[in-house]
């Protein structure tokens, strides 16, 4: 049943963790907090932020979630199910929290349709070739 879970709830949980200032405090403005920095060959500082890092971890989950929905099996449909639970609650959160009004969220929130949709797509497809047809 756990692995039914969708994972996109990770990076929803530690975006609301940020906006409450929980992690590093500020609220939202942890987010813009500098978690690397890197000096460059060419001599370019190149720098990560807590945000980055969460659309990083973000892509990584959709990844994993991606390769879930290609498996046939009894939890998949409830993972589908919550998957959608999901991207209603950031859509909601991003209409009614000023704080989700953000560039970082509403990727975040864009990544989690992509799982529904790329996940009910693959899952589609795939029931598709497990079907035979006996002659």
């Amino acid at each position: 049943m756990l692995a039914a879970l969708p994972l996109m709830i990770i990076p929803f949980v530690l975006y609301n963790l940020a906006m409450l200032g929980t992690m590093g405090g500020g609220g939202v403005a942890s987010l813009e907090n500098v978690v690397i920095s890197l000096r460059m060959l060419s001599g370019a500082e190149w720098t990560m932020t807590l945000g980055d890092v969460l659309i990083v971890v973000a892509l990584l989950f959709l990844f994993v979630e991606i390769l879930k929905a290609s498996r046939n099996g009894r939890g998949s449909l409830f993972n589908h199910m919550l998957s959608m639970l999901t991207f209603v609650g950031y859509l909601t959160e991003f209409l009614l929290v000023k704080d989700a009004a953000t560039q970082i969220f509403f990727i975040l929130m864009i990544i989690a349709f992509i799982d529904v949709i790329g996940g009910f797509a693959v899952a589609i497809r795939s029931a598709g070739r497990d079907v035979s047809i006996g002659l």
